[in-house]
Parts: structure tokens; C-alpha cells; sequence
């Protein structure tokens, strides 16, 4: 009797680990690896990214395991001190000159480079902002006893209150990717707050249809939205390259154009591996779906995309299992911005939508992004792994016949 209850603990351990999650990331980290490394057959990098992606992903793998141990409680006690500890960071891009630790990368200064490791805080921003909106959401209904349009509309507020700062130290970097993600991030924790639809469907409706307008009024006013949005001249370039590459194929729509023609020439089973002829200057990044659709054709595309789609399914599934109210806004909102991410990098590379620097998650090459997808998702391992399951039951009744 005692030697089962001995080796009791190590079986609960292991059937607490959501070994599918863990499967899935898997093999998109393989999948990028593989991609990256036929990404360097070009000849046009002299380092090799892909040794490093593994190192970022063994990081990534560590970072996520630790947080797996920490309880979803003590996450959740210290949301607000994290939240704060990144918008000083944030705040420190703004106002520091530029040094060997903030520099200015590809105009931007957007990074803290520590010797060979640079961190981007708008990417940790990202799951921060997440953590902060979903103790926000079950703190309000929490202690929210009779539910009114009222108290729904002050939860609004709140999430408003709590998004719009960092939203706009990150605009302030003239980071609009990173921007558009959070509002998605939003929209998502929005849908599941509780918050009425009385409420939400008109601020949608109006959100679609301003976002119709400014694209139409960038279609036939361009000059009218520079000056009342203030819209970078490097921005309408790539608006107006989005909207007619090959007129800008020697500027701003070489991107796009080589990436048609890279998807268009793999048709519908690819090249195959490091056979790709077209280039796509920093095709390992944000243009690595490029290389899926020249190099793996029509067929492997469609399965990349079915691996998202599955680990989407997966974590809304693992969502409407738990009680947690902070749990479940957590998991809903890293699902949006998954789904954001692939649907904005997929999109922009056949030309559905305008280029942005959103990297394909868990495929396309850097750390900062990797990482912060990996904080994710040890957050959701956490979750996982300290919620208690009905299929931990079996195992307390065998506990108990064998007393």
C-alpha cells in the first residue's frame, strides 16, 4: 500500500500537463525551424536563424514550463505590478535617448538590446494587457450583484481604462501592428466579459463602419486622411502598395508582388524543401508564409493552417471547460490574438490585407515574439495544470479502495 501511494503522486503529475497543447507547439516549432533553415538557402543572411530559433524555443519551452508551476492565483495577484513594471519599460523607449541598450532598429526604437538578447515590451504588452483585462473583467462581475446595462457599461469603461494606455505608448513607437492586435485583444475579451450586446453591437457596427470609410477615404481622398489622421507618408506607401502592387513593385510593393508570385509558383504541392527561386528580402520573418506556399504549395498551406485552426479549437475547448472567470477571459483573449495574428500575416501575404509587421505566430523567425507566445502559453499550461478536472477522479477512488 505503500509503494502505490508512493508512485500515485508521479502519475497525477504527468496526467496534469496538457500534453495536446504541448504536441501542437511541437510541431509548429519543427515547422519553423524546417522553414527557417530553407529560408537561409538563398544565400542572402550570413548567420543561421534557424539554430537560433531552436535556442529561442528552448527558452521559450523553459520559460513556460516555470510558469506552468506558478499557480493561475498568484498570476492572477500579481497582474497589475507586471502591467505596471511594462509600461514603465514602454514609457522608457519613449523618453531615453538612444543607446547600446535602446537603439533604433529599422527606425524604430522599440527594443532594450542586452549584448546578443533584444526584448521588445510591446510583445510581452501583448499577454500582459491579456492577464490585466481578465482580472479587470472577474473582479467587476465578482463583486457585481445585480447586473445592469449600467454595470455593464462601467465594465466597458474599465476595459477601455485599462487597454488605452499602453495602446498608445506602443502607437507612440509608430507601432500600428502591435496596435491592431490589441484591439482585436479586446474585441475578444469583450465578447466573453458578459458585457450586453445592447451595448457592444452598436460600438462593432460603428467600428466596421469607420474602418470601411477610412479605407474608402484611402482610396479616393488619400491626402484628407494624412492630415487628419496623421498618417505617415511610409504608411500610405504601404496602403497604396497593399491596393496596387505592381505599380510600386520597385518601392514599397516589392514585398507583396514576390510573395504572389513565390505562392503562385508553388502551386498545389510546393517546390519542396530549400528549392525556393524566389527572393523575398527577410522572408524568415514576417513573409515566412511565402515561403510555405512556394516551398510545401497549396497543400501544406492548407495544412499550417489547419495546425492553427486545431490549436484554436483546442484552447476555446480547454475555455468553456473552466469555472475561473479570469481563466476563461485569459485563454479567450490569447485565442484572439492567435487568430488576429495568423489572419493579418496569411492575409497580407496574397494581398487580402495591407502589410504590417505581425509575424505568423510560432513560425516566423525572433525572440521577443516567440517568447511572449511562449509566456502565453504557460499561462494556459498553468491553467491546465492547477484546475481541478473530472478526470483526476479516478484516480481518488482507486486512492481510496486501496485504503
Amino acid at each position: 500500500m505503500n509503494y502505490s501511494s508512493r508512485q500515485q503522486p508521479s502519475k497525477h503529475w504527468f496526467r496534469k500537463v496538457d500534453w495536446i497543447l504541448v504536441l501542437v507547439i511541437t510541431v509548429l516549432a519543427i515547422i519553423s525551424v524546417t522553414l527557417i533553415s530553407s529560408a537561409m538557402g538563398g544565400g542572402q543572411y550570413s548567420a543561421n536563424f534557424s539554430i537560433r530559433q531552436i535556442i529561442y524555443y528552448i527558452l521559450g519551452a523553459i520559460m513556460a514550463f516555470l510558469i506552468m508551476i506558478v499557480s493561475p492565483k498568484k498570476i492572477k495577484h500579481n497582474t497589475y505590478l507586471l502591467y505596471f513594471i511594462f509600461c514603465v519599460l514602454l514609457i522608457g523607449l519613449l523618453i531615453l535617448p538612444e543607446t547600446a541598450i535602446t537603439p533604433v532598429i529599422n527606425g524604430a526604437k522599440s527594443w532594450y538590446s542586452f549584448g546578443p538578447i533584444s526584448i521588445q515590451p510591446s510583445e510581452f504588452m501583448k499577454i500582459i494587457l491579456i492577464l490585466a483585462l481578465a482580472k479587470t473583467v472577474s473582479r467587476h462581475n465578482q463583486f457585481t450583484f445585480n447586473k445592469s446595462f449600467q454595470s455593464d457599461l462601467m465594465l466597458f469603461l474599465k476595459i477601455i481604462g485599462v487597454s488605452i494606455f499602453p495602446m498608445l505608448l506602443i502607437l507612440l513607437q509608430n507601432d500600428l501592428g502591435t496596435t491592431l492586435v490589441i484591439c482585436a485583444v479586446i474585441a475578444g475579451v469583450m465578447m466573453v466579459s458578459g458585457i450586453t450586446w445592447r451595448i457592444l453591437a452598436p460600438i462593432f457596427i460603428a467600428a466596421i463602419l469607420g474602418g470601411a470609410s477610412i479605407i474608402l477615404a484611402i482610396i479616393f481622398k488619400p491626402t484628407l486622411i494624412e492630415n487628419l489622421l496623421g498618417i505617415k507618408m511610409y504608411q500610405m506607401g504601404r496602403i497604396n502598395s497593399w491596393l496596387d502592387p505592381y505599380t510600386y513593385s520597385s518601392g514599397d510593393g516589392y514585398h507583396l508582388t514576390e510573395s504572389l508570385k513565390a505562392i503562385g509558383s508553388g502551386q498545389l504541392i510546393g517546390k519542396g524543401y530549400n528549392h525556393g527561386e524566389v527572393y523575398i528580402p527577410e522572408n524568415h520573418t514576417d513573409f515566412i508564409f511565402s515561403v510555405v506556399g512556394e516551398e510545401m504549395g497549396f497543400i501544406g498551406s492548407v495544412v499550417l493552417i489547419l495546425i492553427f485552426l486545431f490549436l484554436v479549437f483546442h484552447l476555446i475547448r480547454l475555455a468553456s471547460k473552466i469555472n475561473s472567470q479570469y481563466n476563461k477571459v485569459f485563454i479567450i483573449g490569447y485565442v484572439s490574438l492567435i487568430v488576429f495574428h495568423v489572419l493579418q500575416n496569411v492575409g497580407m501575404t496574397v494581398q487580402l490585407l495591407p502589410i504590417t509587421g505581425i509575424p505568423l505566430p510560432f513560425i516566423s523567425y525572433g525572440g521577443s515574439s516567440l517568447w511572449s507566445l511562449m509566456t502565453g502559453i504557460g499561462v494556459i499550461l498553468s491553467i491546465y495544470y492547477h484546475e481541478p478536472k473530472r478526470y483526476q477522479e479516478p484516480d481518488t477512488l482507486d486512492t481510496a479502495k486501496t485504503a
